[in-house]
């Protein structure tokens, strides 16, 4: 099982998207193996344009095992942001609950971003 974050998803779901990205995702979720985290969900239904879009993330909403953002969750995240700014780093606080909902679940990234692959050095 992987977290998918929304760096990858807006890339799966744009008609132009990374089609490695893409391919990506796509075996994610027909697996049976894609999930998110309540923030992920949060940044992709505040992005969403129009009935197509919103019907595409009910349809996800079925398909897609989401993470619990718990307190173990909030725990990690108080930790990534200590050990990043510890090494100099600032990251997006919405990166650092992402990073560690997947720490905290023990579950691998599939992403396109540049924070999350630094905070992922950061995990015990």
């Amino acid at each position: 099982m992987k977290l998918i974050d929304t760096s990858s998803w807006i890339d799966a779901l744009r008609r132009d998207g990374d089609p490695a990205i893409k391919a990506r995702v796509v075996a994610l979720v027909r697996a049976g193996t894609a999930a998110w985290c309540d923030m992920v969900r949060l940044e992709l239904w505040n992005g969403l344009r129009g009935a197509a879009e919103r019907k595409q993330m009910e349809d996800l909403e079925a398909d897609v095992i989401n993470l619990a953002t718990n307190d173990g969750v909030w725990a990690k995240a108080r930790l990534l942001a200590q050990r990043a700014r510890a090494k100099g780093v600032t990251v997006p606080a919405t990166d650092l609950l992402i990073a560690a909902c997947a720490w905290e679940h023990g579950v691998g990234m599939e992403h396109d971003d540049a924070h999350l692959t630094a905070l992922a050095t950061l995990f015990d």
